[in-house]
């Protein structure tokens, strides 16, 4: 089952990051065989170090075998919403602090797949991640 990749990572090898780059890069080649993959939200979050280009940014992921055309569904949706509430009823109660709304929709897409790959492992809890 594929792994969705968080932006952290592709933005380690874009960007050649001295510490964190080579790490990246072979994470993503070890779950290459199991297929990698992006949250329509994570394209949408990459398109500044890309300059807005779609082009460079399509031609990028696709060097790195990152699938980019993995639609949204509905189920992504109903997870979101469970996991936005449940956020904010812990904030509420003085148990969570502040909490990218990006990154709920990422964690949401990523239940549907083996799970995500990221530098921020704190960020997501009720998904399977996996660390360079």
């Amino acid at each position: 089952m594929a792994w969705a990749v968080d932006m952290s990572i592709l933005l380690d090898i874009y960007l050649a990051d001295p510490a964190f780059g080579r790490s990246s890069a072979a994470c993503l080649a070890r779950c290459s065989g199991e297929g990698l993959l992006l949250c329509p939200v994570t394209y949408v979050e990459l398109a500044p170090a890309f300059a807005g280009n779609v082009t460079l940014q399509r031609s990028f992921l696709q060097e790195v075998g990152v699938e980019w055309a993995v639609p949204w569904t509905m189920d992504d949706t109903y997870a979101a919403h469970r996991l936005w509430h449940d956020h904010v009823t812990r904030k509420r109660a003085g148990h969570a602090g502040k909490r990218p709304v990006a990154d709920v929709l990422i964690e949401a897409f990523a239940q549907r797949f083996q799970g995500l790959i990221t530098r921020n492992p704190k960020h997501f809890t009720t998904v399977q991640v996996l660390t360079p």
